[in-house]
């Protein structure tokens, strides 16, 4: 056998184990995911909040997470998409990666009782309140040409520098900026695999609970997402609010999600025995 001949055979034999490994994700039936959260019905209380921070339209906020916080980040207008990339907190070259979140939990919806991984494979954070089910691991943040192209105005800010200036202030280049994720952005797919954005998702007060499940540096962008049909430049502010929350117990919905969720989180609690 050549060696070409061998790199083919282990080419094939990888794919097939990738097939029986995506055949057994796909045929496991996973428990139901948790009904969205109703916007009245999960107030912060006052003693457990460490900060809060409104966002303007159009500008971007950074803001680190100890293991086991939470941010809710709300929507307060309706009209607006907060985009996020993270880092672990003491070792930068650790970081969200949406491609591996989306692949490891075998579906694009982001929603409460899901998580987000790293690169490393370890549970980065985990969505434990949600009240819109209409978020976008696909798309990715808006760029200049994006921005010109919707507006028609260069002076406009967007996501792909807002994302470059806050990586700046904490000793980060581009090459370290990952993919985001959106929330608020309800992007589908259709079957002809176009994407779709559909704005009857979108409603004012939308909030997203994110749980850090390790120590996390995370940047949010408020910049109309690349989709979002709206005329005009003007999204409202989002909030904010960094909180103390219990501890997740045993049957917590995030943590037995799927057989590969808990083998990524039993990989992520090694970092804290």
């Amino acid at each position: 056998m050549t060696d070409f001949d061998a790199k083919r055979a282990q080419a094939e034999a990888n794919r097939r184990r990738y097939e029986e490994l995506r055949a057994a994700g796909q045929g496991t039936k996973a428990p139901a995911a948790p009904a969205l959260t109703p916007i009245s019905s999960s107030p912060i209380p006052e003693d457990a909040i460490i900060a809060r921070e409104d966002v303007p339209g159009g500008w971007y906020a950074s803001l680190t997470l100890r293991r086991g916080e939470v941010v809710r980040v709300t929507d307060i207008s309706g009209a607006s998409s907060a985009a996020m990339i993270g880092w672990r907190s003491d070792d930068a070259s650790e970081r969200l990666n949406a491609g591996d979140t989306v692949k490891i939990q075998w579906s694009a919806r982001l929603r409460k009782g899901r998580v987000l991984l790293t690169d490393m494979g370890r549970v980065f954070l985990s969505i434990v309140g949600d009240t819109s089910g209409a978020h976008d691991a696909l798309a990715g943040g808006s760029t200049p040409a994006s921005t010109l192209a919707a507006f028609g105005q260069p002076s406009l800010r967007n996501t792909r520098e807002n994302f470059v200036a806050a990586a700046a202030k904490i000793g980060l280049e581009r090459r370290d900026i990952p993919p985001c994720v959106s929330w608020f952005a309800p992007v589908s797919v259709d079957d002809a695999g176009q994407f779709a954005w559909d704005a009857s998702c979108k409603k004012a007060g939308d909030f997203v609970d994110l749980r850090a499940e390790m120590d996390a540096r995370l940047v949010f962008s408020n910049c109309p997402h690349p989709f979002d049909p709206a005329p005009a430049f003007a999204p409202g502010p989002i909030s904010l609010v960094r909180y103390r929350a219990p501890a997740a117990g045993s049957e917590d919905i995030c943590r037995t999600f799927s057989a590969e969720v808990t083998r990524a989180f039993a990989f992520t609690d090694r970092l804290y025995v």
